[in-house]
């Protein structure tokens, strides 16, 4: 029996192993000594990926453990105040709940955003009849926002949390008994205000109904988004819905003070507890959540509902070039939340497939490649169609480019990080297509070689792919100072990327394009009036020559910021790395642009291509900076000419590439005359006119 005893006792120890710790602290702060600022100690199994990912221990913003184990200050949920409520109460609950959707849509979970509200525990308990019907509808605006997003796709977890952590959304109401709810409480507090006309508490009530009836236009505008059917018809009434519902934000934040006053815990008070769900973590990196003054929440809101505004206009867009330059345009928008983002995409795509719900993606395509270069396989009246081995080549072809172009679309919602790794994957996928289009180009030529006159097919599909792949790579390296990923000594080949090659490229492909375009109507307009002469020929407008003139500008753009940074370099304006021998400009060259050697065509330049280009333009210049900076301004004043060409009304883009071509002519003519050349002169690169393209600023 004893040595039973002894035997589980020793098996005990030896599962509990004891540890002898050694403080190494001093230790620790003697050899960092050794590191200079800024250098970091590389471990085999602690790089920078890990460093980036690890919790700091005993942080509240970071360590979620460190609040599990505190007392709550808020009221128990057995105690909440279900009735009774007054009318200032009423209007703090909605006005932090409302603000805590904000931050559960700026990618906070809702565990900890929405659901630290006590009244979302048990909505049907609740007997005031304003704050029951709120938080009901609360939870459909949270069903309809989550479907949206689940439809769309464009989120990742570091922008958005759909988790619902077992919350239910009262599927038993239906959506129009919740508005119908909505519009009883605004009657009821109509009907008071009439009754008590002179009351003290009037200017409460009508803060109070303010807030219910925003509420439920919200609630009825997301409703109109997220119709299945042609949206085209019902825009108007949620236009409507839109104005009415903002003309309501300047009364909600002018009556945010008729509240409860916020003295003390009045935020516990009214049933809001932090600490409810502080177990139900997100299955992201933990990080500090913060909720905005409800001020700062309408506004939030104003600016959604004017971004939905602007959403609108897609249903416009009768051709995917116009709804994809739609989809650019609205995605400059730093702001852009999910909620915005994946209205966009629902309302282009309600099914997938189907743009706007009615006509499939692969038809509106063909319409679209038509359009661009008329390539003779599209056009009914050669009646290439009519054989069967093309009919099929055209359909399997059209069928493999809608994958990709949707995928194009989807990008554009995507937040700006995650855009740029997804826009160096569908290179690869266009560069698939480009092998494609070239060999479908080469079987439909053989059909359109044999129609009288003959006709050539060759490069017609091939160039339609060409044209997107070159947008696809130009929107790629431009998004790189969006993010601002690069340093200011790598401007350099970034801007001789674009001068020298794509927007030349670019050129060149809508050039051919508008030649076949004009080929294919002049050869249609001659066999019209083989028996009409003597009729004077109307001449006709190139097709693509506002965008052509746009390239050309934006060509002459970037070569003027090419020849300025390296008149910039000979001066020593730009800092380069300290430590050479872990600095290799070909490796970084390499690495920027190492996205781009999946592409075929235009094919990848090498780092030696761009050191000749530079080593020439600095012997031309006999090392001289003036002449560089003379050159520069001549390109920025031509860039200028042309923007002023392009057709009026200038759009936002245009005019602000215009004021910093207007700026930088200004500074380049002072740089060449020798104004501001000395040593002690600094450069700094403004973006904040433009994303892409810098205002360069002395001083």
């Amino acid at each position: 029996m004893e040595t039973d005893c002894k035997s589980i006792s020793n098996q005990k120890n030896e599962s509990n192993p004891s540890y002898n710790w050694k403080d190494v602290t001093p230790e620790f702060f003697d050899s960092i000594k050794e590191l200079e600022l800024g250098e970091l100690l590389h471990g085999y199994f602690f790089g920078l990926f890990e460093a980036m990912s690890a919790i700091e221990i005993m942080d509240p913003k970071m360590d979620a453990g460190m609040m599990c184990n505190r007392e709550s200050k808020a009221i128990k949920l057995e105690d909440l105040k279900l009735s009774g409520l007054s009318v200032s109460e009423q209007i703090s609950i909605i006005d932090v709940t409302l603000a805590c959707l904000v931050s559960w849509l700026e990618g906070h979970s809702l565990a900890q955003t929405v659901f630290t509200n006590l009244y979302f525990q048990k909505p049907y308990e609740i007997e005031d009849a304003p704050l029951k019907a709120f938080c009901i509808c609360i939870y459909k605006i949270i069903e309809e926002i989550r479907d949206f997003a689940n439809r769309a796709q464009v989120f990742e977890e570091e922008d958005f949390q759909p988790a619902l952590y077992s919350y239910h959304y009262f599927n038993e109401i239906s959506v129009t008994r919740v508005i119908g709810m909505m519009r009883e409480v605004d009657e009821s507090i109509n009907h008071k205000l009439k009754s008590n006309a002179n009351s003290d508490e009037n200017e409460s009530y009508v803060a109070l109904n303010t807030r219910i009836k925003f509420v439920r236009l919200f609630f009825q505008i997301l409703l109109s988004f997220n119709r299945r059917e042609n949206h085209s018809s019902s825009m108007g009434e949620t236009q409507r819905l839109l104005t009415t519902c903002g003309l309501l934000i300047p009364s909600l934040i002018n009556t945010v003070d008729k509240g409860v006053p916020k003295v003390g815990h009045w935020c516990y008070d009214l049933g809001f507890d932090p600490l409810i769900n502080q177990k139900l973590l997100p299955p992201t990196f933990p990080r500090y959540t913060k909720i905005k003054p409800a001020d700062e929440a309408y506004v939030y809101f104003d600016s959604l509902l004017t971004r939905l505004k602007q959403i609108c206009k897609l249903t416009n867009c009768t051709t995917f070039i116009s709804a994809l330059e739609c989809f650019i345009e609205l995605g400059h928008n730093s702001h852009l939340c999910i909620v915005s983002r994946s209205i966009m995409q629902t309302l282009y795509f309600p099914q997938p497939g189907k743009v706007f719900g009615t006509q499939d993606l692969d038809d509106c395509l063909r319409e679209w490649a038509k359009s661009f270069i008329a390539p003779p396989s599209l056009i009914p009246r050669l009646n290439i169609l009519s054989n069967s081995q093309a009919k099929d080549c055209i359909h399997n072809f059209f069928d493999h480019c809608t994958r990709p172009f949707a995928g194009l679309i989807q990008i554009c919602g995507h937040n700006k990080a995650r855009q740029r790794d997804k826009l160096a994957h569908l290179m690869e996928d266009f560069s698939a297509l480009q092998d494609e289009s070239q060999r479908v180009d080469a079987f439909l030529h053989s059909f359109s070689s044999k129609l009288d006159p003959p006709r050539e097919h060759l490069a017609s599909y091939s160039t339609w792919i060409i044209y997107h792949t070159i947008r696809i790579m130009i929107m790629y390296l431009l998004s790189g100072f969006e993010l601002e990923l690069y340093s200011p000594h790598e401007y350099q080949y970034i801007y001789w990327y674009l001068y020298q090659f794509l927007y030349g490229w670019l050129v060149s492909t809508l050039n051919r394009a508008d030649n076949v375009l004009l080929g294919s109507d002049s050869l249609v307009d001659s066999q019209k009036n083989r028996t009409k002469r003597n009729k004077p020929k109307k001449k006709k407008p190139h097709p693509y020559s506002q965008e052509i003139v746009m390239c050309h500008a934006m060509q002459s753009l970037t070569g003027a910021y090419f020849k300025t940074l390296i008149g910039f370099q000979l001066e020593g304006k730009i800092r380069t790395p300290k430590h050479a021998k872990f600095d290799n400009e070909k490796v970084r060259y390499e690495h920027r642009f190492a996205a781009f050697s999946a592409v075929a065509v235009p094919p990848p330049f090498s780092y030696n291509e761009f050191q000749m280009t530079r080593c020439q333009i600095r012997d031309s210049a006999s090392g001289d900076p003036g002449k560089l900076y003379l050159n520069s301004c001549e390109l920025f004043h031509q860039a200028r000419c042309l923007l002023d060409t392009i057709a009026q009304p200038h759009s936002q883009q245009v005019l602000d590439l215009i004021k910093v071509c207007k700026t930088n002519f200004v500074t380049m003519k002072l740089l060449a005359s020798g104004y501001m050349r000395g040593p002690d002169v600094s450069l700094d690169f403004d973006f904040t006119t433009n994303s892409y393209f810098p205002i360069l600023k002395l001083s």
